[in-house]
């Protein structure tokens, strides 16, 4: 029977609460399957652990985890540990340690699902972001020079790569030419001259080796405002970290809020462990309430199911999310409901069979 080994790292404020839930239905789907198996293992990194030890996860946290198939992160950040020390110590590291170079994002208006957008219809707003993972604004490099005296200079610089910029355009293209979909390339390359007009030579030269693949390419405002006003224009979307990072923040806020927001970070190489994860953060002012929603959580597990070659069980817990929308009887209070976690996650459980 094929095994996958899974490290869970539960986190912070809801992070523990919906991951129960993903954790809880990754099992029942081996069950029913009854051809593969999950082994989970725990670890209690993250904020509560750094207030104990200084850290965020132990000085050999990497070497713990590659040996792993997979990584399922809840949340991670809390009141009283700074945001760039939660991000960088534990999420960005193992990004960066296991050169989760993709992180794929999807948009997409599931049946069901509150779109604040008028006169949009479901099947508009069907996206896919390949962002880049592993370089760009959030490389790291920079200076902070003259500190605390009035000639304080601080210097952040956004690092691009050939290898790096290659890499994710032409998995970008790959993916538009597997799914049969156009492909839009964001950038800014009419203010940084250097990073993001290198970056469009990149995007176009890859392009000459994907003849059929439709290709569009859009300035990061312009792109804002036609997500909103004109979403259906947008199918496979690859762009730099930065940008992406802001961008599916307002897809999600299109197709359905933060709370069905999922995400993969993927080292398609499989050299790695990948790493999939909910993106609404730890929601500190609603942990051990019950409130949270595990349907973010629920589609990550789905991305993990896909990323093993089980499509068809993936496709089903989507199907399975879409249902509960549908009807609208078992959903946590953000989205009209009075359902617990706990009950969304037996909910999905129960649709599984």
């Amino acid at each position: 029977m094929q095994k996958h080994r899974i490290a869970v790292i539960a986190g912070d404020g809801i992070g523990p609460e919906v991951i129960a839930e993903g954790v809880k239905v990754l099992k029942r789907v081996a069950e029913l399957d009854g051809g593969f198996e999950f082994e989970f293992d725990e670890f209690p990194w993250g904020c509560e652990y750094y207030l104990k030890t200084g850290r965020m996860m132990p000085e050999n946290g990497i070497d713990i985890l590659k040996d792993y198939d997979a990584i399922f992160l809840g949340a991670v950040g809390y009141p009283g540990v700074p945001d760039h020390i939660s991000l960088w110590d534990l999420l960005l590291t193992i990004r960066k340690s296991f050169d989760q170079y993709v992180n794929l994002r999807p948009v997409k208006l599931l049946k069901g699902a509150p779109c604040p957008l008028a006169g949009i219809k479901r099947e508009d707003i069907d996206m896919t972001f390949v962002r880049e993972n592993s370089e760009g604004e959030y490389a790291g490099s920079g200076a902070w020079l003259y500190k605390n005296s009035p000639n304080e200079v601080v210097i952040q610089n956004g690092v691009f790569s050939r290898h790096g910029c290659e890499r994710i355009i032409r998995y970008a293209y790959e993916l538009a030419r597997k799914e049969g979909k156009t492909l839009t390339s964001i950038s800014k390359g009419n203010a940084l001259n250097y990073s993001m007009v290198f970056w469009d030579q990149i995007f176009k030269e890859i392009g000459e080796e994907y003849p059929d693949v439709s290709t569009y390419s859009y300035l990061v405002d312009a792109a804002s405002m036609f997500m909103v006003k004109d979403p259906a224009r947008f199918e496979i979307v690859v762009t730099s970290n930065l940008f992406g990072d802001i961008l599916t923040d307002l897809g999600a806020a299109i197709s359905g809020g933060m709370g069905l927001a999922a995400g993969a970070n993927l080292n398609p190489e499989r050299k790695y462990p990948s790493m999939f994860e909910p993106i609404h953060g730890s929601a500190p002012d609603i942990a051990g309430q019950g409130k949270a929603n595990p349907l973010a959580t629920v589609w990550s597990a789905s991305q993990m199911l896909d990323f093993f070659g089980h499509k068809e069980w993936a496709d089903k817990l989507i199907d399975i999310i879409e249902e509960l929308m549908v009807e609208a009887k078992v959903l946590t209070p953000d989205m009209g409901g009075a359902a617990t976690t706990s009950e969304v996650g037996d909910a999905v459980v129960f649709k599984l069979g």
